[in-house]
């Protein structure tokens, strides 16, 4: 028969319904009648045909007609919030979607397979997974290793060893030995105690990160968890049934605990889940709703679900894609503000470069000389100025290769940290299938990542500090030679000014996030956990610092388009113009005062790289124009020297996972 769950102030219900003719009002009015049955007080309510409600569907949150045909508006077994008029929204509810990244599309169900191995997964995969491009499924050596690392465990419980975790209890009680009787209790009430965090939601995205992630550390076949149970979060994570994982409370020292222990509670089908389909709801509702069963813990497997930086590094896996792409495109954004300053190439020569031979400073380099090489790419408004007196230019255009170059070998150097980072065993005890035995160790500790992260914040930094600066420039006209804040009529109207401000607001932000967070500690868990790495914080602070540093960006972008405007007609060069047509593909010239953050905003999504999207980013129409410029200076790349990180095409195929 089919059914619909309707959550009614603090209880979700199921409502049978025979004939799918009926209304949305008849739905409404059924299920407070089923709420206030076993009310003493009829909840409050006077007869029930005397209440107002209107209802709304959990996914999307779209508002129901209530003269609306069940058929017509629902599918067999939705969720809806019924708000009763003069009630404030249930304590419970949790709005559809909290804090999902609105810069990216949200993720439809997808037909692929990562195969996961525990040793293979990169952060590009790992962000793919995050939108939903990939399901997952298990290698078969991955397979064969946990069944060996579980029937290990198995024999251990059966012999009556005490073992860490297993048979003990957990940190200060270490030495208490559990009951055979009391273990599965243990490995329960180890997630419910540690379900302890606090602060809104992760995204659906980043919940997808962190839950593959955990599954590929899982896949290795060292946590002792049983294939059963793998298997079930597999299909969990296939069905985007995510649980309510609350970004505060890890300190990253014995795992990222309480935001794991979220995750593993909401697969237990107890507290709170989302799915596409359900919106958030009790979680034992949203597995059933996709047929799905919680998981029943068994020995070890409580402990085998939250040990380990997962939090920190699906967050880091994020955060350095995302520094990747912008650090890229900064050089874009750079070369189109050197060009409408009319600054001189010279600083670009590739012999200067050849003496201070950075990989990422001779990288950064190139790309300038790629874009604005006159031989290759004529530009009218270079010629305009060849002539003049000027013999070089400000640190922030002059300097770009030598600032730039080292924020792109700090990425080089966390995002091969992050990739190790997801294939290690982060778990303890660890089980030694091979060995026979389980040894206790710390590659639960998350100093690595957090120090990476924190490294991170401080090099990505820079792009926006230097591009703060370059709009000094473009809305200064004692340095641009342009209209004031880049606007005809001023005064009348104020143009680039406060959108100036803001990209300082932003810096100035960025120059306290870039504290490092694993430079403290606390002590924790009765100083057994005496030292700490916070890499959690370091991790939510680098994606925070890499997206003010996209917005900077966006602004220098907007602000080098509109000088364009006033050195029409004459032309930049080829790369440059097809950046400037992209970028007005979008949004208008400045004529006159506007709205602008919706300006901001569009050319914000410009600069996200999405690899499996058709969308255009200012690399991708950029990048043909590098790469051919590349392979026509190979002489440039001379025998021996360093080379910089390997630069991934927009239509690279990818490496490391097979797919169905």
């Amino acid at each position: 028969m089919p059914r619909f769950t309707v959550h009614v102030r603090d209880e979700w219900l199921t409502v049978p319904c025979k004939d799918l003719t009926c209304t949305v009002h008849w739905l409404g009015l059924e299920a407070l009648r089923r709420y206030i049955k076993n009310k003493p007080d009829n909840g409050g309510m006077g007869p029930v045909q005397e209440v107002r409600f209107t209802l709304r569907r959990c996914q999307g949150q779209g508002l129901l007609d209530a003269d609306d045909i069940l058929e017509d508006v629902l599918e067999e077994n939705d969720f809806v919030e019924l708000m009763i008029e003069g009630d404030t929204m249930s304590p419970d509810f949790i709005p559809s979607q909290p804090g999902s990244s609105h810069l990216y599309p949200f993720f439809a169900p997808s037909g692929q397979y990562i195969f996961l191995d525990g040793k293979s997964l990169a952060t590009t995969d790992l962000v793919s997974l995050g939108r939903g491009l990939y399901k997952i499924k298990l290698s078969p050596e991955a397979e064969k290793k946990i069944a060996e690392s579980r029937e290990l465990l198995e024999n251990i419980i059966a012999e009556n060893k005490v073992v860490y975790g297993i048979t003990t209890g957990f940190g200060k009680f270490a030495r208490t030995v559990i009951p055979t009787s009391k273990l599965k209790e243990l490995q329960e009430n180890l997630i419910r105690s540690h379900s302890a965090g606090v602060g809104k939601p992760l995204s659906p995205e980043r919940s997808r990160m962190l839950f593959a992630l955990r599954i590929n550390v899982l896949a290795k076949g060292y946590s002792g968890i049983s294939l059963n149970t793998l298997h079930q979060m597999i299909e969990a994570f296939n069905a985007s049934c995510l649980s309510y994982i609350p970004e505060k409370g890890t300190v990253g020292a014995s795992g990222d605990l309480a935001p794991l222990s979220h995750l593993a509670l909401g697969l237990m089908g107890e507290g709170k889940m989302w799915s596409p389909k359900s919106g958030w709801a009790d979680a034992k509702f949203v597995l059933e709703a996709h047929g799905l069963v919680p998981i029943s813990l068994k020995p070890k497997e409580g402990l085998a679900l939250i040990n380990g930086t997962q939090m920190i590094t699906s967050l880091g896996a994020e955060a350095v894609e995302r520094a990747l792409a912008i650090a890229r495109q900064a050089d874009i954004i750079a070369a189109l503000t050197l060009e409408v300053l009319k600054g001189t190439t010279k600083a670009f020569d590739s012999d200067i470069h050849e003496l201070r031979p950075h990989p990422g400073q001779k990288e950064v380099a190139s790309r300038f000389r790629s874009l604005l090489d006159s031989d290759h790419h004529p530009s009218e408004i270079a010629e305009s100025h060849r002539f003049c007196d000027r013999v070089q230019d400000a640190y922030t255009l002059r300097c770009c290769p030598q600032v730039h170059g080292v924020v792109n070998d700090t990425i080089a150097f966390v995002r091969n940290i992050i990739n190790t980072e997801i294939n290690s065993a982060t778990d303890n005890p660890m089980v030694f299938a091979e060995r026979g035995e389980t040894i206790s160790g710390g590659n639960f500790h998350g100093e690595y990542p957090a120090k990476a992260l924190d490294y991170l914040a401080i090099g990505v930094h820079e792009l926006a500090s230097l591009s703060e600066r370059r709009i000094e420039r473009l809305c200064n006209p004692s340095l641009s030679e342009l209209p004031a804040f880049l606007v005809n009529e001023g005064g009348l109207n104020s143009g680039f000014m406060i959108a100036h401000c803001t990209a300082a607001a932003l810096v100035s932000e960025n120059k306290v996030l870039c504290h490092p967070s694993s430079v403290d500690s606390l002590s924790t868990s009765a100083a057994t956990e005496d030292h700490v790495s916070m890499g959690g914080w370091a991790a939510r602070k680098a994606l925070k610092v890499v997206e003010h540093v996209e917005q900077v960006l966006s602004i220098e972008l907007l602000a080098a388009c509109q000088g364009i405007e006033f050195l029409r007609p004459l032309r930049t060069t080829t790369p440059l113009e097809k950046v400037y047509e992209l970028v007005r593909s979008s949004v208008k010239p400045w004529i006159k005062d506007r709205y602008m953050a919706p300006d901001i905003e569009t050319v914000h999504r410009l600069l996200l790289d999405q690899k499996a999207s058709d969308c255009l980013t200012v690399w991708k129409v950029a990048f043909p124009y590098i790469e051919k410029y590349k392979m026509e200076h190979i002489p440039e790349s001379r025998p021996g020297s360093p080379t910089a990180f390997v630069l991934d095409s927009p239509a690279s195929p990818r490496k490391r996972v097979r797919h169905e």
